[in-house]
């Protein structure tokens, strides 16, 4: 149906890449933003978490375990999701905390005052 995406179909990839794992990605990228820790974090824990979608991916729907490929396209979905979280709650931060000194453009992004 459509193997660029998942080796499974594009159902168990929305499914599972994209609404479980991506959802798990959103959060523990806003979980990193709260604690104010450095983004690099966040690369490490999504080839973690992408580690273990694959393994879900491999157990509950009899993906391929091991394919390089099918592990970037999933990382590369979890970082986008953490980093879509890192940066919305580091902006909420920034514009609370600092309201004299910033204000928010947008859902993600904030300037000078």
């Amino acid at each position: 149906m459509a193997p660029w995406i998942s080796d499974d179909g594009l159902r168990v990839f929305v499914l599972l890449t994209l609404s479980i794992g991506g959802a798990a990605a959103f959060l523990a990228g806003r979980g990193l933003a709260r604690g104010w820790r450095p983004l690099w974090r966040l690369f490490f824990y999504m080839a973690l978490l992408a580690a273990a979608v694959r393994f879900f991916d491999y157990a509950l729907f009899d993906g391929t375990l091991l394919s390089p490929y099918y592990y970037v396209v999933t990382y590369a979905v979890l970082v986008a999701a953490g980093l879509l979280g890192f940066r919305t709650m580091r902006t909420t931060q920034m514009v609370t905390q600092y309201y004299w000194l910033y204000e928010r453009t947008s859902p993600l992004t904030w300037k000078d005052r």
